[in-house]
């Protein structure tokens, strides 16, 4: 068997503009899917998989190891995002077609499931404690058992004790709403800093979230370290970082005890697996992130049925995302907030071509302004740019 194309196609998703990848072989009818999503920089990584294409065209896509090699370690440069990005949907889709030849889900090749289900959890938010509060008891009604939201605005580097006590406010105010059955997850998102997340750290502890994700940029594991032994709350991390090399300062300074790899940037299925390994050593659990589409969702689980450290599953709530759902036939179901073991072969879902094509992306400036800009671009009071 041998790779005979690899095509990015371009979608827009509504919330975002997604990056599928499309492996075709010389075998009639066997063709692999994978997700390349990158915010802001989808035409990079549909450039960045057409160069690797001459590297593996020829090529058994069944070795899947040694294509992943081949990308990340030739032509000299190590990958960014834009690289690993794309190297990540490529080892998706490879995933997809050697459990399509084999007739099996890419679970069962990875050691089989080590689990009946995998727990998901989805997004809530709102500017005031009431509708924070509504939002939330919203997603509980319709069978969520975990919710994530970012509890505060953009942070100065030392901010006065009103903007701390304001956003405990509106923690309590859901926690007093959906009760102690459900768990809540708070996504700092990297905007503050050491000491800034230590304070609200602290006055979210009473609300006992379930874990505080990125308190601070994942660059300076020493930085988040002091955060971690600050804090009761379990501290998760990883959306920002690339490849088990990229988590190992991480595991090493005790930094975090929850990692967040993702399919689409850290090196696909063949990556997320290893880097769950690792974690292993460190009684690290795992919980990968995953804002982007039914794709990147599909390639996610498979690892989670397989690694015996998985914790939670990120996932945009499909009810608020239907452009993205439009995109793929048959995307995995959500059944009181968790997902049963796929029976389809390879990653068990297939994008629809068609669909894709009635939805072409705006490189419009006031398209990916909006979607770029009005998503991640914040501002200090004083005007200065802050982390979103």
């Amino acid at each position: 068997m041998k790779i005979t194309a690899v095509k990015p196609i371009l979608a827009d998703g509504g919330h975002r503009i997604f990056v599928f990848v499309k492996i075709e072989t010389d075998q009639p009818g066997l063709f692999g899917w994978g997700e390349a999503s990158l915010e802001g920089k989808p035409r990079a990584v549909a450039g960045c998989i057409e160069d690797f294409e001459p590297m593996i065209v020829g090529e058994d896509p069944r070795r899947i190891e040694y294509l992943w090699q081949i990308m990340y370690r030739s032509a000299f440069w190590r990958q960014g995002i834009i690289g690993m990005s794309a190297i990540s949907g490529i080892d998706q889709a490879l995933w997809d077609i050697k459990g399509k030849d084999l007739g099996k889900p890419v679970y069962e090749l990875l050691g089989g499931p080590v689990r009946d289900k995998a727990r998901m959890y989805t997004h809530f938010g709102g500017a005031t404690p009431e509708a924070a509060a509504a939002d939330a008891v919203s997603k509980v009604e319709k069978g969520w058992t975990a919710i994530k939201t970012v509890p505060m605005p953009p942070t100065n580097v030392i901010d006065g004790p009103e903007i701390v006590r304001q956003s405990a406010e509106k923690l309590r105010a859901v926690r007093e709403a959906v009760g102690d059955n459900i768990d809540i997850l708070l996504d700092f998102h990297g905007r503050v800093t050491p000491q800034m997340a230590i304070l609200y750290g602290k006055a979210f502890e009473p609300y006992q979230p379930f874990f505080i994700e990125e308190p601070v940029q994942a660059e300076n594991p020493a930085a988040m370290a002091q955060v971690t032994r600050a804090l009761s709350t379990p501290i998760a991390t990883g959306e920002r970082l690339l490849t088990r090399w990229g988590f190992r300062e991480i595991l090493e300074t005790g930094a975090a005890s929850l990692l967040q790899p993702d399919c689409c940037h850290a090196g696909g299925i063949s990556e997320l697996r290893k880097i769950g390994t690792m974690a292993e050593v460190y009684y690290a659990g795992m919980a990968p992130h995953n804002p982007y589409g039914p794709v990147s969702t599909a390639a996610c689980i498979q690892v989670d049925f397989a690694a015996p450290n998985f914790v939670i599953q990120e996932l945009v709530d499909p009810d608020v995302a239907p452009e993205a759902m439009s995109l793929v036939k048959e995307p995995l179901e959500v059944i009181d907030g968790h997902i049963l073991p796929p029976t389809k072969p390879g990653i068990g879902v297939e994008v629809d071509e068609e669909a894709c094509a009635r939805r072409p992306p705006d490189f419009s400036v006031e398209r990916v302004r909006k979607i770029v800009l009005d998503n991640y671009q914040a501002f200090h009071k004083d005007g200065g740019i802050a982390d979103s």
